[in-house]
């Protein structure tokens, strides 16, 4: 696990490679299109952050769903046998 860590931190561009993207994007978007470029891609992650919590919010309604149903047959076995027991005998 450590290894994997060590190799993404060592991967990661340093501060000259991000100075030579930052111009590359520069001069091929120019400087009237990239506050425009930015808010597109704000949007873009804040859709994704937002797609991503209703995906999180139905998997764990999915999965308290699943619990309810589970935990209910066992009620219902638990509810069969007190009423057995409340039966007076014959």
């Amino acid at each position: 696990m450590y290894t994997s860590i060590i190799s993404i931190i060592l991967w990661a561009p340093g501060p000259t490679e991000l100075l030579i993207i930052a111009i590359i994007i520069l001069l091929l978007f120019g400087g009237r299109k990239l506050p425009e470029l930015m808010r597109g891609i704000g949007k873009g992650v804040r859709e994704f952050n937002a797609a991503k919590a209703n995906v999180r919010n139905e998997v764990e309604e999915g999965l308290r769903a699943e619990e309810q149903k589970a935990s209910e047959p066992k009620k219902m076995n638990d509810n069969s046998k007190d009423s057995a027991n409340d039966r007076p005998e014959a």
